[in-house]
């Protein structure tokens, strides 16, 4: 693959990626929660997560991820905390409402990828399945 094909595929990638991104999204319009906050939801799964590490992984300024926290905290979806190595650190984890809720986003947009994907035919989706490892080694890269 040449370099003009290869910017050419990346080109195309994002464009497809933000549509599908879009209609991810669709999915939570007019809840009180923004897909951004529900993305910070999503980086606090595993456990609680220190302020500048989720400000790092969504690309923003730790003022930016103290508003979103902020947010979700009056919300009773996230809680404050400390490192337990460094009383110092702010730490951030889900309540177990924050858990309840992305559980529900989750359902939601899984269910409404479904409904798309049965719009395919068999070999589109299996095209699908066959790029997902190619896209998750790009997505952790």
């Amino acid at each position: 693959m040449t370099t003009d094909d290869t910017a050419r595929l990346a080109e195309n990638l994002s464009r497809e990626l933000r549509h599908l991104v879009m209609l991810l999204r669709r999915t939570t319009a007019g809840q009180p929660v923004t897909a951004q906050q529900y993305s910070v939801l999503g980086s606090l799964e595993d456990g609680a997560r220190r302020m500048t590490d989720l400000a790092e992984e969504h690309g923003v300024q730790l003022p930016t991820m103290s508003v979103q926290v902020n947010r979700l905290e009056e919300a009773g979806l996230v809680a404050r905390g400390t490192d337990a190595s460094d009383a110092r650190v702010r730490t951030v984890e889900l309540t177990v409402e924050g858990r309840d809720r992305l559980r529900a986003v989750r359902r939601a947009r899984i269910a409404y990828l479904s409904g798309r994907l049965s719009g395919l035919t068999a070999e589109e989706r299996a095209a699908i399945a066959r790029a997902l490892p190619a896209l998750a080694k790009l997505g952790r890269a």
